[in-house]
C-alpha cells in the first residue's frame, strides 16, 4: 500500500460559512448577557446589603437625637409669655394635662384655676371652701403622676383634692372638661393638734399615709379606706404614732408609697432617715450635700430621691440593702450640671427622667437610668418659680416674674446612652450596678435596662458551645470523605450530610426542646459517661479490625470499614447508658443533678446551653461539613501522588499537603458556619430558657440576639424606644457579621497567598 493510500488528507474545516458565524455570534451574545447576569447579581446583592445597613441605620439614629425645646406655636406663631391667670398670690403648684391644652394652677389663697396653657385664656375656677379663721399653712404634693395634692390647715386638719379632666364629643368635637376631686372626701382630715408647718402624703392603694410637723412634733397618721360590698359605704380606719426628733430642722418632707420610710431635709445638707414601720426610728442621718438643699423631691415610682442645691450640685438617691442586710439611702449617680443653684424640679410622668432649671435660668433636661444629659441651654435669662411638664413630657409650662410661658418639648428617646447599652447600670432596687435587659413590666413606674452585654454575650455562647460541638465532627468527617473514604461510599455519605441542611431549624429546635431536654436531664450522667466510653469503642474497636485475620477483613470491600462503626457507636452508647446509673449511685448520691447544684453550686436549668450546642452543632455541622469536603476534595492530585511518590505517608501528605493547600476552603467553611451559629433563631428560641443572663455555665440558659428581636419585635411599639432597641440590636449583629467576615476574608486571602505555591 502506497503513502498516498494510507495517509488521509486532513478534511478542509471552513469558519466562515454562514451556520459558523450564527454559532459564534449566539454564543458571543450568550457569555455577554452570562457575563452581564452574573454583573448585575453582584451589584444588586452589594446594593441590597448597603441598602440593608442604611435602613437599619435610619431606624436607629433618632435614639441618639438630642433634645429639642422651642416656644410652643400658637396659630403658627410662637407664644409669647402670658400674665398669670387667676390669684396674684404665690403659686404653690402647676400642672398640664394629658393633651398639653389646658394648664392648672393652684395658688397660695387656695385657688385654683384651668386655662389654656398656649394662651392664658380662663378656663375655669375653684375655690378652697375653709372655716372662718382657717388658713393655708402648707401644701404638699403626692406625685406628678397622680395629680392628687393637699393643703395643710391652721387648725391641723388636711384637705386632699385631684385635677382630672373629662373628654366629651358633642358634635364629633372634642371637648376636655376639667373637675376637682376629693379622694378622701371634702371634709377635712385631722393629723394635728395645731397649725401644720410642713407635712407629706401617699397612698398605697386603700391605704392612705400623712406625716406632719406641728410646733416642732412630727406625727405619722394611716388612713385605711374599706367599702362595704353590700352598702357601697366606705369606713376609714385611722391609727396614729408620734415620731421621734429627727436631730433636724427639716425643711420638707417626703414618703415612699408603701408607708415604709420618711425622709426629711434640712438647710445644711442634712437628710434625716426614719423607718415607718413598726416603732418608727431614725436609721440615718446624711450629710447629702455639701451646701443648701433647694430641691427635694421622688422620682417616678417613688424609689428614688432628687436632691438639688445651692453648689449646683444634683444627685439621685435609693435603697440599697447594706452587708448587714438593711436599706441604708444610698447615693448612686450624679448629674452633668453647670454650677449654678438648682431652684426648679420636676419630673416626668412616665419616664425616669427630670427637668431642672438652676439660678442662671439654664434648662436641662436628663435621664436617670442613662445618666444621660439630653438638652442644656440657657432660655430663660434667670431664675424661675413653678415648672412643669405635660404627661407625655411634650410640653413644658413655666412660671418666671408672674408670667407663664408654654414650651414644645421633644425628646423622644432619652433612655439611651453608651452606658446603659454596654456598661454596667445601677439600677433602683439592685444592690450594685450590673448588665440587665429587661424591656417592660406590668407597671407604669418601671425602670426599662436595656443593656446589650447579656444578649451579646448569650449569641456568643450558643455559638461557641455550637461550634464545639460542630466543628472537629465536620472537619474530621469531611476530612475522611474526600481523602480517605472510597468513591462509592462517598457519593451517598456526603448527599445525606449535606440533605440534614435542609431540615428546618424550628424542627431542631422542636425536638431539643420538647425532647432533648429532658431526656438530658433525666440522663445527664449517661450523656458524660458516653463522652467518655464512645472515642475508646472506636479506638478500641479499630485496634481489633487491624490485627483481624485477612480471611475476615477481605470479606468487606475496601474503603468500607468505616461502615462498621455505626452498630459500635450505637452499641457504645446504649453500654454507657446503661452503666451510668451505678456510676451515679457511687460518685454522685444517685442524682448528678443534684449534685451540681447542692455539692458544686453549679445550678442546672433543664434547657441550657448544653442542649443548644448539640442541636445547633447538628445544624451547623452539614454546613462546615460540605464547605470543608468540596476544599480538600479540590486539592490536586498530583500535589498528593508527588508526595506519596516521594516517601511521605498518607497522614504526613495529608498534614502537610492536603490540609495547608484546602486551608483558606476550610477557614471559610468555620467562619460560615460561625455566621449560622450566630444568626440562629428558632433553635435557641426554644431550646434555651431564653433568659438575658450572663453567665459561661453551660448548663444555663441565655437569649440571644436574633432571638430577643424575634420574640419582642411583635409587642413593640412603632417608633417606641424599646422598638428603635430592637433594630440596634439588628445593626449590632449585622456589624458583628460583617466584621467577622471581612477578618475571615482578609485571613483566606493571606492562606491562599501562602499556599498557592504547592
Amino acid at each position: 500500500m502506497s503513502i498516498d493510500q494510507t495517509t488521509a488528507a486532513p478534511p478542509d474545516l471552513d469558519f466562515t460559512t454562514p451556520a459558523s458565524r450564527r454559532l459564534r455570534q449566539r454564543r458571543m451574545l450568550q457569555d455577554k448577557l452570562a457575563a452581564g447576569g452574573i454583573a448585575v447579581g453582584g451589584v444588586s446583592v452589594i446594593i441590597a446589603v448597603v441598602m440593608i445597613f442604611f435602613y437599619l441605620l435610619y431606624e436607629v439614629a433618632p435614639l441618639f437625637e438630642s433634645a429639642k425645646v422651642e416656644p410652643w406655636n400658637v396659630q403658627g406663631k410662637p407664644m409669647v409669655p402670658y400674665t398669670q391667670p387667676g390669684s396674684s398670690a404665690d403659686t404653690l403648684y402647676l400642672a398640664v394635662e394629658e393633651q398639653a391644652e389646658i394648664g392648672f394652677r393652684v395658688s397660695g389663697d387656695g385657688q385654683m384655676t384651668f386655662f389654656r396653657a398656649a394662651t392664658g385664656e380662663l378656663v375655669d375656677q375653684a375655690q378652697l371652701s375653709l372655716p372662718e379663721g382657717v388658713e393655708i399653712t402648707s401644701f404638699a404634693l403626692l406625685s406628678e403622676a397622680s395629680r392628687i395634692f393637699a393643703f395643710g390647715l391652721s387648725n391641723g386638719e388636711i384637705r386632699v383634692l385631684k385635677h382630672s379632666y373629662t373628654a366629651t364629643y358633642p358634635n364629633g368635637v372634642r371637648v376636655l372638661t376639667p373637675v376637682i376631686e376629693y379622694p378622701l372626701g371634702e371634709a377635712g382630715i385631722p393629723v394635728a393638734d395645731g397649725p401644720i408647718e410642713k407635712f407629706t402624703i401617699t397612698n398605697d392603694g386603700d391605704r392612705w399615709g400623712v406625716v406632719a410637723a406641728s410646733g416642732g412634733k412630727l406625727g405619722f397618721t394611716r388612713l385605711a379606706m374599706t367599702e362595704n360590698l353590700f352598702t357601697g359605704e366606705t369606713t376609714v380606719e385611722r391609727s396614729e404614732k408620734d415620731l421621734p426628733p429627727l436631730g433636724i430642722n427639716p425643711r420638707k418632707l417626703l414618703m415612699t408609697p408603701d408607708l415604709a420610710w420618711l425622709m426629711a431635709s434640712a438647710a445644711d445638707g442634712k437628710i434625716a432617715v426614719v423607718n415607718l414601720r413598726g416603732t418608727p426610728e431614725i436609721t440615718q442621718l446624711l450629710d447629702a450635700s455639701e451646701g443648701q438643699i433647694t430641691t427635694f423631691r421622688l422620682l417616678l415610682g417613688a424609689n428614688s430621691l432628687l436632691i438639688g442645691d445651692d453648689k449646683g450640685k444634683l444627685s439621685q438617691w435609693f435603697f440599697v440593702r447594706s452587708d448587714a442586710g438593711a436599706p441604708e439611702l444610698t447615693h448612686i449617680r450624679d448629674f452633668d450640671h453647670a454650677g449654678n443653684a438648682v431652684v426648679s424640679l420636676t419630673t416626668e410622668q412616665r419616664r425616669k427622667g427630670l427637668v431642672s432649671v438652676d439660678q442662671s435660668g439654664e434648662l436641662s433636661l436628663y435621664n436617670s437610668t442613662a445618666r444621660r444629659t439630653a438638652f442644656n441651654e440657657s432660655i430663660f435669662g434667670g431664675p424661675v418659680g413653678q415648672i412643669a411638664l405635660a404627661p407625655r413630657s411634650d410640653a413644658l409650662l413655666v412660671e418666671q416674674d408672674g408670667k407663664l410661658s408654654f414650651w414644645h418639648v421633644e425628646n423622644e428617646h432619652p433612655e439611651i446612652s453608651w452606658s446603659v447599652l454596654w456598661e454596667k447600670v445601677w439600677y433602683e432596687g439592685y444592690s450594685e450596678p450590673a448588665f440587665i435587659w429587661q424591656s417592660s413590666a406590668s407597671n407604669n413606674d418601671f425602670e426599662p435596662k436595656y443593656s446589650l452585654m447579656p444578649l451579646a454575650f448569650g449569641t456568643l455562647k450558643a455559638a461557641f458551645y455550637a461550634m464545639l460541638l460542630a466543628t472537629p465532627l465536620a472537619i474530621c468527617g469531611a476530612i475522611y470523605t474526600a481523602y480517605f473514604m472510597v468513591p462509592a461510599m462517598r457519593r451517598k455519605v456526603k448527599p445525606f450530610i449535606e440533605l440534614m441542611e435542609a431540615l428546618p431549624t424550628v424542627i431542631l429546635g422542636f425536638l431539643a426542646g420538647l425532647w432533648l431536654a429532658p431526656f438530658m436531664e433525666a440522663n445527664l450522667a449517661g450523656i458524660f459517661t458516653s463522652l467518655l466510653v464512645i472515642p475508646v469503642a472506636v479506638v478500641g474497636f479499630g485496634f481489633l479490625w487491624q490485627n483481624m485475620p485477612e480471611r475476615i477483613r477481605f470479606l468487606l470491600p475496601e474503603g468500607w470499614d468505616a461502615a462498621l462503626l455505626i452498630p459500635v457507636v450505637i452499641l457504645a452508647t446504649w453500654f454507657a447508658l446503661g452503666i451510668a446509673h451505678p456510676i451515679e449511685n457511687l460518685l454522685f448520691a444517685g442524682d448528678l443533678r443534684t449534685w451540681l447544684t447542692n455539692e458544686a453550686g453549679i445550678p442546672y436549668d433543664q434547657r441550657n446551653a448544653l442542649v443548644v450546642g448539640i442541636a445547633m452543632g447538628f445544624a451547623v455541622i452539614p454546613t462546615i461539613f460540605s464547605i470543608t469536603e468540596d476544599a480538600i476534595f479540590a486539592v490536586p492530585k498530583h500535589l498528593s501522588y508527588g508526595s506519596l511518590a516521594l516517601g511521605a505517608t498518607q497522614w504526613q501528605t495529608l498534614i502537610r499537603v492536603v490540609l495547608p493547600t484546602a486551608s483558606p476552603g476550610i477557614f471559610s467553611a468555620l467562619m460560615i458556619g460561625m455566621g449560622r451559629a450566630v444568626g440562629e433563631t428558632m433553635i435557641v428560641l426554644m431550646a434555651t430558657g431564653n433568659t438575658p443572663i450572663m453567665d459561661v455555665n453551660i448548663f444555663e440558659g441565655m437569649r440571644t440576639l436574633a432571638a430577643n428581636i424575634a420574640v419582642e419585635m411583635p409587642e413593640s411599639e412603632v417608633g417606641s424606644t424599646h422598638f428603635r432597641i430592637l433594630f440596634l440590636a439588628a445593626f449590632v449583629l449585622f456589624l458583628f457579621t460583617f466584621v467577622v467576615n471581612t477578618l475571615a476574608e482578609s485571613i483566606r486571602q493571606h492562606l491562599r497567598k501562602k499556599y498557592g505555591s504547592l
